[in-house]
């Protein structure tokens, strides 16, 4: 499946869409792909979970397929589900013959609505699908996540089992909202994304936004790094410092103090007592 001959070679090419991995990153990636295993990867909310599998995508010439996972996710949504309003059409206009005449013609590819399990499954190009946020759904929901991971392969009643025309590159985000099962972990290879150090972080801002000063972008890191010690609902993530870098240039700051970070507080936070709690360890 993959074309690099080494977590640096996968490592380097990830770094030429502008993502930054580390060591541990490039290495799951790597053996994800030349073992066919679904990556699960775990961590706060924010840390680049999604965008590896982005960026996996663009470095592999792979079209992208997203399940954005919720809760209350079905199987209608998630796998697929019989157009119901075309059927009733169809049905109407059968003037003679009756049900046994049109059943099979009802549950036929005609009258089938891909969502994006049974996409991925059927896609005759090469794709990466992103099972987004799977932490999110139901238990029962998750178990039906196990077939495809397994054999890659789904089973729709009226038309069979099928299975999967090019293998895909799976990856499965999760912020850990709550435990995931034994089994959808069994068939994964296991990647924990935590906050990056300040001096990756830095890294990852020049490289989102070229035109920060590096003084700027190391005075930012080391705030937010501080930030994130603090009890807080909810750290700031990475994208919330590019945020606030961002933030900073426009309103032509050129170092990080005190006074400015308090004025800006609500471009990292998100909880009103976040702010104020960070806010009142500023004024001391």
């Amino acid at each position: 499946m993959t074309g690099f001959s080494s977590p640096e070679a996968l490592a380097e090419a990830l770094l030429g869409v502008g993502y930054l991995p580390d060591d541990h990153i490039a290495r799951v990636s790597y053996l994800a792909m030349r073992l066919d295993k679904p990556i699960l990867a775990e961590g706060p909310a924010g840390v680049g979970k999604t965008e590896l599998a982005k960026a996996l995508a663009s470095i592999t010439d792979r079209r992208l397929i997203r399940l954005q996972c919720y809760e209350g996710l079905d199987e209608s949504k998630a796998l697929y589900e019989w157009d119901y309003r075309k059927q009733l059409l169809r049905i109407q206009a059968e003037d003679e013959g009756g049900w046994n005449a049109i059943a099979d013609d009802i549950f036929s590819e005609d009258f089938l609505l891909e969502r994006p399990l049974l996409s991925a499954i059927r896609a005759q190009d090469a794709v990466v699908l992103l099972i987004d946020e799977v932490d999110r759904v139901e238990i029962e929901t998750e178990a039906l996540l196990l077939e495809i991971l397994s054999e890659f392969q789904v089973t729709i009643p009226e038309l069979g089992t099928i299975g999967a025309a090019s293998q895909p590159l799976v990856v499965l985000t999760s912020n850990n909202t709550r435990e995931l099962s034994d089994a959808l972990k069994r068939r994964c290879l296991f990647l924990h994304i935590d906050y990056p150090t300040p001096e990756r972080e830095r890294d990852i801002l020049l490289s989102q936004i070229p035109e920060l000063p590096e003084s700027l972008a190391v005075g930012i890191t080391s705030a937010v790094a501080t930030i994130r010690e603090s009890a807080l609902r909810k750290p700031p993530s990475v994208a919330e410092s590019i945020d606030w870098a961002r933030t900073l240039l426009v309103l032509g700051v050129d170092h990080v103090d005190e006074r400015i970070t308090a004025e800006t507080l609500s471009v990292l936070l998100k909880y009103q007592t976040d702010i104020d709690k960070v806010a009142a360890s500023l004024a001391t």
